[in-house]
């Protein structure tokens, strides 16, 4: 029995908002339940006894200590803009007012 079913396919499809072909329906749904198989065969093996880890080996993050350091003057970050209003880089309205 499939995992995933090409009715489903089509639904995720439509929520998407993808036009898929009846070929690549077909296609998708196989490679779907491929992935969802192999996913199933992996919870299989997870034993209880073994905590969830992100990588193989031990991780940990290097931060450098958080020091003011000199950076460009607004003037000179501005120079090459090709608009700037109130030392900020003037761009075009992307979005309308009620947004």
């Amino acid at each position: 029995m499939s995992a995933i079913t090409r009715d489903e396919v089509a639904h995720l499809a439509r929520l998407s908002r993808l036009a898929l072909g009846d070929d690549e329906l077909d296609h998708l749904a196989a490679q779907l339940d491929q992935i969802i198989s192999a996913v199933a065969r992996v919870q299989e093996v997870a034993a209880q006894d073994i905590p969830p880890t992100s990588h193989a080996l031990p991780l940990t993050n290097v931060y450098r200590a958080d020091e003011v350091r000199p950076s460009l003057a607004p003037e000179r970050a501005l120079a090459a803009a090709p608009a700037a209003e109130e030392q900020r880089f003037r761009v075009p309205r992307i979005l309308d007012e009620e947004a």
